[in-house]
């Protein structure tokens, strides 16, 4: 098989990519006293990040369905500007979540590439802990503390 395209991601799968699915129990937790990324850790991140994916993009569809039904005309102005400013509001959201998209689908690579769960500064492996609570995570904490540090003393105010 030359690729197979993963209807989830959109992405294709290939050679050594395309393994038998890893058996996962519905309460299974990546365990620290467990070698890191081993196949079940990366899988269940895998499964986590399309689940949020998912839901996103579900949430996008219901935005724009109920968009296309609410478009009308009313007639007070007050009533008008808050319909608008909520309508702005919720865009918003979708092009903050549009870009989040961007990052799980970045991570889904990471995992691909067998790159996921790696600082990208320091090389080392990021808590299991917080890829559970940001699994688009790329920087261990420390690392991303001092990113942060870095980043106010060159911050232009």
């Amino acid at each position: 098989m030359s690729g197979q395209a993963d209807e989830m991601t959109g992405n294709t799968l290939k050679g050594d990519a395309m393994k038998a699915e890893v058996f996962l129990p519905d309460d299974y937790r990546p365990a620290e006293d467990e070698p890191f990324m081993n196949d079940r850790q990366t899988e269940y991140f895998r499964r986590k990040l399309i689940d949020w994916k998912s839901d996103i993009l579900d949430d996008s569809r219901d935005t724009v369905a109920s968009m296309k039904d609410q478009t009308r005309n009313i007639p007070d102005v007050a009533d008008r500007a808050s319909e608008e400013t909520d309508r702005a509001l919720e865009l918003r959201t979708r092009d903050r979540e549009r870009k989040l998209v961007a990052k799980i689908d970045a991570a889904l690579r990471r995992i691909d590439e067998g790159e996921y769960g790696y600082c990208s500064i320091t090389g080392e492996p990021i808590s299991l802990k917080r890829l559970d609570a940001r699994p688009i995570a790329t920087m261990s904490l420390e690392a991303q503390e001092r990113h942060e540090r870095g980043e106010k003393v060159h911050r232009k105010d």
